[in-house]
């Protein structure tokens, strides 16, 4: 981890000497959860330090960005959960007044640019085992030791990332070391429990129907449905008048409720799904126990609602501590959000003709209905459906100026070794797109012309690197 710490001393002194000059600090950051938490915990760091800064979040990173910023008054730029692949161009246009630090994984020649802080450089996996929230904690750190105090920032971060991919929902890596650290300040409670949404807050029913990872088909987000289940079970669902909620179960009713789970979804993948529902959950200790934020992985939801539905600002401010007029807003933005998805997988699920099943992958055509900025929410839902077990996710919807934008997705109980990061990168960069992210997730964007051509290109190489993988 020598190189690491190297790095890490290369942004303490930078940044330092920025503060120390006066110089004004821009942070351009990703709109989901992982971008506005890794923007907040730098912009709070920098503010702590006494530094002149702003941070603002974008969809994505490419060269009419890169030549905002060339025009941007401020003179340092620090990108967080954007920025591989664009080195090269970032160079030109700002010389050495910025630094990247991400986990996506990033093309060869910009592992000498020490300007690029990302894990993947230091032998960490930032698919899994480090979140750019992960990395944007480390570098804080690294600035001023007080800020140890925002590791359930990162915790958060990681969640949102979908990066509790250790035994039974646990981090691995890095991500372990931050929970820890988030644990040891009293700042996060980690259980065994079952993964119900909001456990703390939310009554029985609407816990279950909230609950989207795993999606259960006729369950997730049909309450009725729910009621009538839990109904079914024999379990006490009130306390007088009062709803139960998760954390009140018995562990025998506990029990009871995944076995009435388990002979509801009745499919050869029902010990997936019920895997899948029982986990390590992460409370944060310092919300309001009557706050949906309790919960790390719904505060993580909340997050991607407020960057999917352009109201990024919104989880910015929550991050950096606002509990009042925001916190309502971020509320009811995850409302709105969870309301859009539902119409969009109810629509996919009544038009068949939208998805085609090619054996290991499924190709999911959401034009004209799933809007560029939700296609990686989407995508996440459709891995998470028992029926999609096991295959790789592509979704494809149109995006702004005639382009075509791509998310792709390994599904719950994917064996594939196929890298997704590098399918997409590969491929669009056959037709002059752009692309890339992780082995399990990523996305691209091309021109609308170009469709078939790329097509064709994705097909032939998720078969080619199917069967290396097979074969190996």
């Amino acid at each position: 981890m020598a190189k690491l710490d190297q790095a890490l001393s290369y942004f303490h002194d930078r940044v330092s000497d920025c503060i120390k000059t006066g110089k004004n600090i821009s942070v351009i950051t990703h709109l989901d959860c992982d971008g506005i938490t890794s923007g907040s915990i730098v912009t709070k760091s920098l503010i702590r330090s006494g530094a002149k800064c702003t941070v603002r979040t974008v969809n994505e990173f490419g060269k009419n960005i890169i030549e905002k910023m060339k025009n941007d008054s401020r003179q340092f730029h620090i990108i967080t959960d954007l920025g591989g692949g664009f080195a090269k161009d970032i160079d030109n246009a700002l010389d050495d007044n910025w630094i990247v630090v991400d986990h996506h994984q990033i093309p060869q020649e910009e592992f000498d640019n020490q300007k690029v802080i990302n894990a993947w450089k230091y032998d960490v996996d930032g698919g899994k085992d480090v979140s750019a929230g992960g990395m944007a904690y480390l570098v804080s750190k690294a600035l001023h030791k007080e800020n140890t105090d925002l590791a359930w920032i990162a915790v958060v971060a990681a969640l949102g990332d979908r990066q509790d991919q250790g035994e039974k929902k646990s981090f691995t890596g890095i991500n372990l070391e931050i929970a820890a650290t988030a644990k040891k300040n009293n700042q996060v409670e980690i259980d065994l429990d079952i993964l119900l949404v909001g456990r703390e807050t939310r009554p029985l029913p609407d816990a279950l129907a909230f609950t989207s990872q795993p999606f259960i088909e006729g369950l997730t987000w049909n309450r009725d449905a729910c009621l009538s289940l839990l109904n079914s079970s024999g379990i006490k669902l009130k306390d007088g008048s009062r709803w139960r909620v998760p954390a009140e179960l018995t562990e025998d009713e506990k029990r009871v409720l995944l076995q009435t789970i388990s002979k509801y979804i009745s499919t050869k993948n029902a010990s997936d799904i019920l895997d899948e529902l029982v986990g390590y959950t992460y409370t944060l200790s310092g919300e309001d126990k009557r706050s949906f934020l309790r919960d790390a992985r719904e505060f993580s939801t909340m997050l991607n609602s407020c960057g999917r539905i352009r109201k990024a600002g919104v989880g910015v401010a929550i991050c950096m501590g606002d509990r009042t007029k925001m916190l309502q807003e971020g509320e009811n933005i995850l409302v709105e959000y969870r309301t859009f998805l539902r119409t969009y997988m109810n629509t996919l699920s009544s038009e068949r003709w939208r998805i085609t099943d090619n054996g290991h992958y499924l190709m999911v055509n959401g034009e004209g209905l799933v809007p560029e900025n939700m296609t990686g929410a989407v995508s996440s839902l459709l891995g998470g459906s028992q029926k999609n077990t096991g295959k790789i996710i592509i979704l494809r919807t149109n995006g702004e100026e005639g382009t075509i934008k791509f998310s792709s997705r390994k599904s719950t109980g994917c064996k594939s070794e196929v890298n997704l990061g590098l399918l997409m990168r590969e491929c669009a960069a056959k037709v002059s797109g752009v692309g890339g992210g992780h082995a399990a997730a990523a996305g691209a964007r091309i021109t609308k012309d170009k469709l078939d051509e790329f097509l064709d290109y994705l097909e032939q190489n998720v078969s080619r690197m199917q069967s290396s993988s097979v074969s190996e």
